[in-house]
């Protein structure tokens, strides 16, 4: 909603400078408001707000597009004389007056967002034919102004309705625009983001495999077969918006599982995790964690390496917690970029609607996730 006032901030100046105006013209005496006549002054607020914020806002168009701009003033000119001619002629609810300023309203917004007004050409201008029509019977056909002015009100709110329906539908479909945009951005940057996940997770794996194959391990083939499960997931569970939460957690035993067979050390390592049949999560959520807590973690002791992780539901919501110990002079277990990308993709998939906490203290490293997945 801010980026959406922010990009149409004319119409905020707009209603600023008709709001002075209209000071100034009453200071002077230069015009006079019946206060009883609501309907009538609604309409010509709506009516010169829109007048004085549409130049405003597109200021810098019409100062490139000088034919527009030219348009423009001798529509002003046509509607200040239009005006004098109605203050002049003394007639109440002049014909002319009303012809003369629907066809202006209509000229002014061909002009200005002609692609969005040639959709409803057709049919504003068939509404204004037959309604115009239906005034002209009742104020100069019928020449009773008692008749008329019986139904008056109606006759104005018929005559502006479509205008302002006119104008909050553009309103809308500019808003419908931006978030549209802003939907198309938020994958572009998810899908980034989950490119920037994959090398990172391969290319250690990749690196775990080849150590293996230096050494002629009997494990190389088991590898192999958990390296494939695992790239079958990313790939394929990875560009999915949601995935069931046990697959996600087969996925990590399988990467933890990977790991062991790597180690030659001893590692002591707990996974305890909650069985959920009916819960969702996005893919690739965990990963990141879990491969910090290797690579920082367990690489960098010589022994006594450790890593705790659960992973809890309860009414929909995940907590997840994974806790490992490090040498302080080898990892300062400072925020890295996988770390970045994964604050980054909560923000995107889950706005509102999670809590990342991450602890360093006495060469532990916590992190505390919590997704709420309704």
């Amino acid at each position: 909603m801010i980026s959406f006032l922010k990009k149409y901030k004319g119409f905020l100046y707009g209603l600023l400078i008709h709001r002075v105006i209209l000071e100034v013209l009453l200071h002077f005496g230069l015009i006079h408001i019946d206060r009883s006549a609501v309907l009538s002054n609604i309409l010509s607020f709506i009516f010169s707000w829109v007048l004085i914020s549409l130049p405003i806002q597109y200021f810098q168009f019409l100062k490139q597009h000088a034919t527009i701009s030219l348009k423009l003033l001798v529509l002003i000119f046509v509607l200040l004389t239009v005006i004098v001619n109605d203050m002049n002629s003394k007639i109440p609810d002049n014909p002319i007056t009303f012809v003369g300023l629907v066809g202006i309203g209509l000229y002014f917004f061909s002009i200005i967002i002609p692609s969005y007004f040639k959709k409803y050409a057709l049919s504003i201008i068939g509404f204004y034919i037959l309604s115009l029509g239906y005034f002209y019977y009742l104020r100069v056909y019928i020449n009773d102004e008692s008749v008329y002015f019986e139904q008056e009100k109606e006759i104005k709110i018929i005559l502006t309705i479509p205008f302002i329906a006119f104008i909050l539908g553009w309103f809308y479909q500019q808003w419908k625009g931006m978030k549209t945009l802003e939907l198309k951005k938020s994958q572009a940057e998810l899908s980034l983001l989950k490119s920037q996940i994959n090398p990172h997770f391969f290319f250690n794996t990749l690196n775990n495999l080849y150590g293996l194959i230096i050494e002629k391990s009997a494990e190389a083939p088991n590898v192999v077969l958990k390296l494939s499960d695992l790239m079958r997931y990313t790939i394929y569970m990875g560009k999915e918006d949601l995935v069931p939460l046990r697959e996600e957690v087969e996925y990590l035993k399988n990467y933890i599982d990977l790991h062991r067979i790597r180690y030659q050390k001893n590692v002591d390592i707990i996974f305890n995790d909650s069985q959920c049949e009916d819960c969702q999560i996005a893919p690739l959520i965990f990963i990141i964690p879990l491969e910090n807590a290797f690579k920082h973690g367990v690489e960098s002791l010589t022994k006594d390496a450790y890593i705790r992780m659960d992973i809890e539901v309860a009414y929909k919501v995940v907590h997840f917690r994974i806790e490992n110990n490090f040498e302080l002079k080898a990892e300062s277990q400072t925020v890295g970029i996988g770390i970045e990308n994964l604050k980054q993709r909560l923000q995107l998939l889950y706005p509102n609607q999670h809590q990342l906490q991450i602890e360093v203290k006495n060469s532990v490293y916590q992190l505390d996730l919590t997704i709420e997945t309704r």
